[in-house]
């Protein structure tokens, strides 16, 4: 049996392969442009929240590896860095109005969650008489 002309040039040019492909391509954007409609247009509830202005009570103190306090005595005010062990959290810096060392280690405690002890332990002190 003899095939027409025009599906022998088809055949010869490999256009028999080629002209479904556009047709193809159109089922797969409209199918995969349905399914993401699907998936994005529903709601999933979660059952954890992320809580930001968290702060570290409830944490092991032994986190806290150093305290560095620089006082500002002219300037009233002071400055702490914490450093800790925390792998997603290397170092904390406070500033506090205070310059008693008495309330900048409660303060610290009061923000840090360690008791007055813990943080005599861990504190090193430089006061800046200038301004």
């Amino acid at each position: 049996m003899r095939q027409p002309r025009s599906l022998q040039v088809l055949q010869s040019l490999g256009l028999e392969f080629w002209l479904p492909l556009p047709l193809l391509g159109i089922v797969f954007w409209v199918g995969g442009g349905l399914l993401t409609d699907q998936l994005l247009s529903h709601s999933y509830d979660t059952a954890v929240q992320l809580e930001a202005n968290k702060h570290l009570e409830g944490k092991p103190s032994n986190v806290v590896l150093l305290i560095k306090v620089q006082i500002k005595e002219n300037l009233g005010f002071s400055k702490v860095k914490v450093r800790t062990a925390n792998s997603a959290l290397k170092q904390l810096e406070f500033e506090f109005p205070v310059t008693e060392v008495s309330q900048i280690e409660a303060t610290i405690g009061q923000e840090l969650g360690l008791s007055p002890e813990q943080v005599r332990k861990l504190v090193r002190y430089q006061i800046d008489y200038r301004e």
